[in-house]
Parts: structure tokens; sequence; C-alpha cells
């Protein structure tokens, strides 16, 4: 496993956002308090929604409980979480899905206390294919031998279905929304998407809510995903 020399320490979360981080986390201890499956997809139905710095904050607040804890960047088309805890990218989630690397190699041990990650490694050019294999559910079911909860940060339901594939994986989605970004029809969209596969949506977190200052950051373009599964460009 990957150890924690070549990160560095992420910026302090604000103490308003931090609680409301400490409710999220108390009410999916609930909702999952009667289900052996700890692993939680976290999407957006857009990108620039904060779905990535909520997977890593959500995280993190876990993590404090003193629980083993793991992040795992399921965004291979736009890789985020190397880059919010500082770290290589260069064995992760994708090295292992092909083959080249046992999940323990993946591994970034002790990212913050009891918390570790796997980041999402390098692009592959079939990112959906490789999340619905038999390796995927390996890796989760592995991992869920030594950690207690399970994160998974996966790119925006209306773009593409990574997250939907997911859902039937884990124990639930948890869909995130920036305040004025999100049109009704779009959130409609997504949560429908979810219903029709059967996933169990395990919440809403609203972000930037009668706040003007930036606390979660900003996702960037979606640009790498060309044409999404349903024929609509998303450059």
């Amino acid at each position: 496993m990957i150890d924690k020399k070549d990160t560095k320490k992420s910026n302090p979360t604000p103490f308003h956002v931090e609680e409301a981080y400490k409710t999220l986390r108390t009410n999916l201890m609930f909702a999952l308090s009667t289900v052996d499956n700890k692993a939680i997809v976290i999407s957006s139905a857009r990108q620039e929604e904060g779905k990535s710095e909520t997977s890593a904050r959500l995280a993190t607040v876990m993590a404090e409980l003193e629980v083993k804890v793991i992040l795992i960047d399921a965004d291979m088309r736009k890789p985020t979480q190397h880059k919010i805890f500082k770290c290589s990218n260069q064995v992760g989630l994708s090295t292992i899905l092909s083959g080249n690397a046992d999940f323990e190699e993946a591994i970034r041990e002790n990212i913050k206390p009891n918390l570790d990650i796997i980041t999402s490694g390098k692009s592959p050019p079939n990112p959906s294919e490789l999340l619905g294999t038999d390796r995927m559910t390996y890796l989760l079911e592995e991992l869920s031998r030594y950690y207690d909860y399970i994160f998974i940060d996966t790119p925006p339901i209306n773009l593409i279905t990574d997250a939907v594939i997911l859902s039937g994986k884990s124990a639930g989605v948890v869909l995130v929304t920036r305040h004025g970004k999100s049109t009704y029809n779009e959130l409609t969209k997504a949560v429908s998407r979810l219903e029709f596969s059967g996933a169990n949506i395990l919440g809403l977190v609203v972000n930037a809510v009668k706040s003007k200052s930036r606390i979660f950051g900003r996702y960037g373009r979606y640009g790498k995903y060309g044409y999404g599964e349903y024929g609509k460009s998303t450059k």
C-alpha cells in the first residue's frame, strides 16, 4: 500500500460547513444502520455541483469517528480526488480494474486519520465497461472486509451512466446539487434515472445555499465526456 509521504494538508473546513457535514454523516449512519452494504455512491445531475468536494469532506468527517473509511475516485474521465488531496494519480482504480495492479498496491493509506483513498488512475478508454465488471464487484467486496464505509465519487448522472452502474453495487446514492445551478428538470431527470435502475436514493445535498462564498470547489468543464448516453454533446 502507498503511504502519504507525497501528500499535503488540505485547507481547513469552515465551521458551518463542517457542522452541516456532521449532520449529513449522522443521517447516513442512521439510513445504513440496518444494511450490511456500506458503499455509498456520490453523484450529481450535472457538472460543477461540488460532488467531488462533497465526497472528500463527507469521507473526512466520517473518518473522524475513528471508523475505517476509504474514498474511491470512480470518475475516471475527469478525476479530482488526487488534486484535492494533492497526491499522485499514477496508480489507481483504472489500474486495478484493468488487471495491472492489486488493490493493495493502489491504496493510499492514512491520507487523513482513518481515511484511505484510491485515486482514479490514468484515464482508460472504457470507464463504464470497467465499472460494470465482476472485478469492480470483487473490489468492493474485498474493501468491505477492511473498511466500515466506502465512498465512491462518480461522474454526473445526466452525462454518463457510471453512477447508475455503481448504484447496483452500493447501499445507495447521495445526489449533490448546487443552489442556482441545477434546474428542476435536470434534478428530476437524474432522480428518474436512478429510480428506473432500482437505486436507493439516500438523500440530496444542496450546496452554496444563501452564500456568496465558493465553499465547494468548481468542477470545471466535462470536455472529455464528448457525447453522452442520450446523444447530447457535453462539451
